[in-house]
């Protein structure tokens, strides 16, 4: 496609800089949290009324209602970066569930979820993974009963992210207990604050605890909550973690983390010389800008699929394995550059971005491994996407 601006495209960027502008203040106000402060929803408000969050998600659904179009949502993700103005809300309801939703959905799951969720009224957790069920996700046990027109359902779920903050939860879970192991699984939504569901944090190597263990026991959910039919979770899981894994290896995140680093180095000295004058230095950023901008216009491919109707293919298939590692690499080198004071963690006098990058190193190095891990991305890769013969069983004699 043909990426040189047109004079149109210009002046969009034009309106896109004076809205960030002349509301500084609103943007400025947000701070990050587990659950939306009011800023933040004021915010996403705003975004969404003008077209630059949830630009393509129909109005009737609490969207925008724009038609798709590359190149401005490339400006608005460039100017919004520029000016280091934060995008808007994300996270697993509206970068997961609502994407699913519009593909899979029955209309009353998108008019009842799609709006509260966008608005961040309502803040989602997924419930995939358990233990003994990571990468062989298919295989996994909770299971559901049937008790009248509802299910009672049993079973744990791990590394279960913001499920302590969580007002919902979208969770697969066995229903079929004789189908075979990818055909028994229904895909649900039901509240946290359900009787029967307990969440027991999990302290992490970033001192935090975003994860969860959630523990159910007979929780009583109605079968209306299963969401593209009893028995076809799979299918369903299978567009969210599409999704997830998009949102895990963001372009636009890794553009905005690289132009932290290179402020960062313009303005850190060590003895009397820029960071950035260092060639050693320099040079990896170099390295990274390069791997930054490749990333960028392979988003672009993967959105000009998605417009087309055509399968992406290996463009969508690399964008998790490469993005996280790309991110850790990019937190790594802001560490490096730091040289002593990127050793520090907690508080104190010399730490630089409140810590930002030594909590976003230790935190990216898991992410490699979450939303499934660099060894899996890379079967996915060789076999769906290359056609290299599936990696020998390790049952096979």
């Amino acid at each position: 496609m043909d990426l040189k601006l047109t004079p149109q495209m210009e002046a969009f960027r034009a309106e896109v800089r004076d809205f960030l502008e002349s509301h500084r203040d609103a943007w400025q106000a947000v701070v990050a949290a587990e659950r939306p402060r009011e800023a933040a929803k004021a915010w996403q408000k705003l975004l969404i009324e003008h077209g630059y969050a949830a630009r393509t998600i129909p109005k009737a659904y609490g969207g925008y209602g724009a038609e798709p179009d590359i190149l401005k949502s490339r400006i608005i993700a460039e100017t919004f970066i520029e000016a280091g103005a934060p995008r808007g809300l994300s996270g697993q309801g509206i970068s997961m569930l609502v994407p699913t939703l519009l593909e899979v959905g029955s209309e009353e799951q998108k008019t009842r979820w799609i709006a509260p969720t966008l608005r961040g009224d309502i803040v989602w957790c997924q419930g995939y993974s358990e233990p003994g069920s990571g990468s062989d996700l298919a295989s996994l046990q909770t299971k559901a009963v049937e008790d009248g027109e509802d299910f009672l359902i049993s079973g744990q779920k791990i590394w279960t992210s913001t499920a302590h903050a969580a007002d919902m939860i979208f969770c697969l879970v066995r229903t079929e207990p004789d189908a075979a192991k990818h055909e028994g699984i229904s895909y649900i939504l039901f509240p946290m604050t359900t009787p029967g569901i307990e969440v027991r944090p999990l302290k992490t190597m970033t001192g935090g605890a975003e994860f969860n263990e959630v523990f159910f026991t007979e929780v009583r959910v109605p079968q209306s909550a299963v969401v593209g039919g009893r028995g076809r979770g799979w299918f369903v899981a299978n567009a969210t973690l599409k999704h997830e894994r998009g949102m895990l290896g963001d372009p636009n995140a890794a553009e905005s983390r690289l132009k932290a680093i290179i402020e960062l180095m313009s303005t850190e000295t060590v003895d009397g010389q820029r960071l950035i004058d260092n060639p050693v230095l320099r040079d990896r950023v170099m390295q990274l800008q390069a791997r930054v901008l490749a990333m960028k216009f392979n988003g672009l491919r993967v959105l000009t699929s998605q417009i087309t109707g055509e399968a992406a293919g290996l463009a969508a298939m690399i964008v998790k394995l490469l993005g996280c590692e790309l991110n850790h690499q990019l937190a790594a080198m802001a560490i490096d550059a730091l040289g002593e004071l990127g050793i520090l963690y907690g508080d104190g006098p010399h730490l630089r971005a409140k810590g930002s990058w030594q909590w976003n190193y230790m935190f990216d190095l898991g992410l490699i491994i979450g939303g499934g891990t660099a060894q899996i991305q890379k079967n996915i890769i060789s076999e769906r996407g290359l056609g290299m013969p599936r990696e020998p069983s390790a049952k096979a004699k």
